[in-house]
């Protein structure tokens, strides 16, 4: 048989009556007549406080002297070091080279050797461009010092903050531009590549003009323009253009500025919209400076034809031979007017209203090509080479297939011309290019007459769709006006 599990004792749980704890009251004396008589009392001892306090003012006790004392002692010590740190960082300042030789054989590539410490910033489609303050530069002003114009290597950057300017620098208050460029400012295409990107960051920033221009060239300070270039800088940017001299300002005094931009990239960067919207606004500030903001009559029923000439290196060698060629085909077609100018004997105003009444724009390779960017959107560009220019003159040759591109021009193609000066050498040979570069240009009659037929046909066919269109040929109000 299975035995029953033993039994345990467990203890009896005996449950109690919980005992409700005595409530005592807090005062046990209250009475609602002796709280009103001592409120009444308290009211009577302050009032006769506040009598005797306007009699005879307490004097501060102690601990507020002691107290008063100690902050003194930390506000005259903290203004101390505030002006050591001042003097500290005035002296931290540190200058260097503006031509950094270290980069010489890259001068223009990624930084550049021109202030070859800083990046840029660039926004997507935009120019390549520092500004100073910004936040990339910790709100550090952009301080300059020497004037040296032949060796850039002589003149100096740096950057500061406004608290801690270097000793004895002189600020200069407003927007400064600063342009960097490689080649220089009196010829109009390495001129005008130098200030379309401020030109684009003038339209990005609220149509913000500079208070002054310094120009550099492998770091070498620069003090004028062109004709041509300050003429449309002056009809972009409104007005007169202060091209900074320094003048007072010793070579070893640093010179900062309140507010500056910095562009030495050119038209690197931007994109081809942006370029095309940059020189739609140059365009338009050129007519709008030489009064031509106006609508010229019969303008789609004509085609303007303009030979426009050089003297010279890449003349033509028989220039009423090529003038009597495309006169006789522009009398082909109805509405065309032929012109023929130099670019040489142009006023700036002058080149401007030409470009606008020319349709299609005939002239050799050179400089003076540049003003095809002034021609209405979708005009036609036609270009000649002299010999050897193909295979010798490198990319440089394309810049006004560029530069019709950008402009929303249409570049029709180039003519090179096979015969020219022989050279010694074979013909891809360097050295061949020195005798090549300032050749003349010759013709064919055949080839130039068909080629100005086929152009003369496109442009009349364009002009009879803007017709039929009813496309206005006013000139636009301008952005930035």
């Amino acid at each position: 048989m299975a035995k029953a599990p033993p039994e345990l004792n467990r203890p009896t749980t005996r449950t109690q009556k919980a005992k409700h704890p005595t409530k005592m009251s807090p005062l046990p004396f209250y009475s609602p007549k002796l709280s009103i008589f001592l409120l009444a009392i308290c009211v009577a001892l302050f009032t006769l406080y506040q009598i005797q306090s306007l009699h005879s003012p307490p004097s501060s006790p102690p601990w507020s002297l002691n107290m008063h004392q100690y902050w003194q002692r930390v506000t005259n010590c903290t203004s101390e070091d505030l002006q050591s740190m001042a003097r500290k960082l005035q002296l931290s300042v540190t200058f260097l080279p503006l031509k950094d030789l270290r980069y010489t054989d890259k001068a223009l590539e990624g930084h550049t050797w021109f202030m070859s410490s800083m990046f840029d910033s660039h926004e997507e489609g935009g120019e390549q461009y520092q500004q100073f303050p910004s936040g990339s530069s910790q709100g550090r002003l952009l301080c300059l010092k020497g004037k040296d114009t032949h060796d850039g290597s002589w003149n100096s950057y740096a950057l500061s903050w406004p608290e801690a300017l270097p000793f004895n620098a002189t600020l200069m208050k407003g927007l400064t531009f600063v342009s960097y460029n490689h080649y220089n400012y009196e010829n109009i295409w390495h001129g005008l590549s130098a200030i379309v990107p401020f030109v684009s960051w003038h339209k990005r920033n609220a149509c913000e003009s500079p208070s002054r221009w310094v120009l550099f060239h492998w770091g070498e300070l620069r003090f004028k323009m062109g004709s041509w270039l300050n003429n449309i800088t002056e009809a972009t940017f409104g007005g007169k253009q202060n091209i900074e001299t320094f003048e007072g300002v010793s070579n070893d005094q640093p010179v900062c500025f309140e507010k500056a931009v910095v562009m030495r990239h050119n038209e690197g960067g931007m994109s081809r919209d942006n370029r095309t919207e940059t020189y739609d606004l140059m365009r338009c500030k050129a007519r709008m400076y030489c009064n031509l903001s106006l609508v010229y009559e019969h303008k789609l029923q004509v085609i303007g034809l303009t030979l426009f000439m050089r003297t010279g290196p890449r003349s033509f060698k028989n220039e009423s031979a090529v003038i009597r060629i495309f006169e006789k085909e522009c009398a082909k077609v109805d509405g065309c007017r032929l012109m023929v100018a130099y670019s040489n004997n142009l006023t700036f105003c002058e080149q401007v209203e030409l470009m606008s009444l020319t349709d299609i724009l005939v002239s050799p390779h050179g400089a003076q090509l540049t003003n095809m960017f002034l021609l209405d959107r979708n005009s036609s560009v036609m270009e000649f080479f002299p010999k050897g220019w193909l295979k010798l003159a490198g990319v440089g040759q394309y810049v006004f297939h560029w530069i019709a591109s950008w402009s929303g021009m249409r570049h029709q193609g180039a003519w090179r011309d096979p015969d020219g000066d022989p050279c010694p050498y074979p013909d891809d040979d360097r050295r061949c290019m020195s005798i090549y570069k300032h050749g003349k240009i010759g013709f064919n009659e055949t080839y130039f007459s068909d080629w100005a037929r086929s152009v003369l046909h496109e442009v009349k066919a364009r002009k009879l769709v803007e017709a039929s269109n009813k496309s206005s040929a006013l000139t636009p109000s301008c952005a930035c006006s």
